[in-house]
């Protein structure tokens, strides 16, 4: 296929956390707001006046600072965060709105207050505590987090207003709309996008300022509508990812590389649920329709509820039958408890239950040896392609 125009810029743009876009936009005078987790509410971080950024630590292969305070014992994602904050990577921040997803995620939150690793003013840190179930209850309670949330936006001195949120909604389901008509075109027999590239403009909508990047997005979805896929399918078979946190397009590259084609993205930083559109339903102020949203579209592995629980696996089965998957890989950050949770019920039910093959890998942050990560998924494609003869 013709590469696509931005493709290389893209790659750029996710060289680093402060990236040109980020930097045009603090230039501006915009308040730049980090953020690590789906809990927190992307489009309450991007009412006029501010921009979300979604944290990374891309080639951050020795964390080791970061884990003199943490110990190597805990998840690779949140030391590398911890490291490249020492390091001086997040000194465009004015804010870091954490959650208490686990334990660990709040242990490196808590030591952007300790360390005082971001040097900008003014630059607060705030952690609300994340509900565990997707009722009602939890609801109202998950509205009183996020409420604390707005009052440090407003001490930011950033408009809260509902006609404010209701213009950040607005610029949220753009976003969405052309994220998810790109999405789509991964459903075709021969698609006209590859996972790896899917991956970057995903993730480049996450972690740039949206008023930079829509434009840089709707140029790539008019490229795409007219560009001309390969004249036969070039991979061996089509798989879903599912799990933890990804924010390394070369995990979805190195997949890829070994005949798998990733059709289907459910993890952190992933097209789903991030991208899907929020409809504020009549009577809701703009308000209640994102924690609403928030709360019902979260499918983190930390939900223990049975209605949650069957959510999650519901979104897995739908995901590998719209996108006419023939398996899923699901994997977990190294460390990461809820996860591997998750990854060893998930793999039960799609395998034993629905009948769906799936493989599991447990994976480090940075891709560093991928030998036997590579064997895994070599494996998995093969065996795969004896279901398809077979059947």
């Amino acid at each position: 296929m013709k590469d696509l125009k931005h493709l290389i810029y893209f790659e750029n743009l996710l060289q680093e956390a402060n990236n040109e876009l980020v930097q045009k936009a603090v230039a501006d005078g915009d308040r730049a707001l980090g953020y690590n987790c789906y809990y927190i509410p992307e489009v309450l971080l991007n009412l006029p006046g501010s921009f979300s950024s979604r944290l990374r630590a891309p080639n951050c292969t020795s964390p080791d600072v970061a884990t003199y305070y943490m110990t190597n014992r805990n998840c690779p994602y949140v030391r590398s965060i911890l490291e490249r904050a020492i390091e001086g990577g997040y000194n465009y921040l004015n804010a870091l709105f954490g959650v208490e997803a686990c334990s660990t995620m709040e242990r490196m939150e808590e030591h952007f207050e300790l360390l005082h690793p971001v040097e900008n003013k003014p630059f607060v840190t705030h952690i609300i505590d994340a509900p565990i179930k997707g009722d009602e209850t939890n609801l109202k309670y998950y509205k009183g987090e996020l409420q604390e949330i707005v009052k440090c936006l407003n001490e930011l001195g950033i408009d809260t207003s509902d006609a404010a949120m209701r213009k950040a909604i607005d610029d949220h389901n753009e976003i969405a709309a052309i994220m998810q008509e790109i999405s789509d075109m991964r459903k075709a027999d021969n698609p006209v996008i590859t996972g790896y590239e899917f991956h970057v403009i995903q993730l480049v909508s996450q972690v740039c300022p949206h008023k930079y990047i829509k434009p840089y997005l709707q140029e790539t979805l008019e490229e795409l509508r007219s560009r001309k896929p390969e004249k036969e399918f070039p991979f061996r078979v089509r798989v879903v990812l599912y799990g933890s946190e990804v924010d390394d397009p070369e995990f979805t590259k190195l997949i890829e590389s070994c005949g798998a084609m990733v059709v289907a993205d459910r993890y952190c930083f992933g097209m789903f649920p991030s991208r899907e559109t929020i409809e504020i339903k009549a009577g809701e102020s703009a308000f209640d329709a994102i924690a609403r949203h928030y709360l019902e579209t979260n499918l983190c592995a930390r939900f223990m509820d049975p209605m949650k629980i069957d959510q999650r696996h519901d979104v897995l089965e739908s995901l590998s039958k719209d996108f006419n998957a023939d398996g899923i890989i699901i994997q977990n950050m190294k460390f990461c408890e809820f996860w591997s949770y998750e990854k060893v019920l998930a793999s039960h039910i799609m395998i034993n239950e629905l009948n769906i093959p799936s493989c599991t890998i447990e994976k480090e942050y940075a891709i560093g040896s991928v030998g036997q990560l590579r064997t895994r998924f070599q494996a998995f494609v093969e065996s795969l392609e004896i279901k398809k003869i077979n059947s």
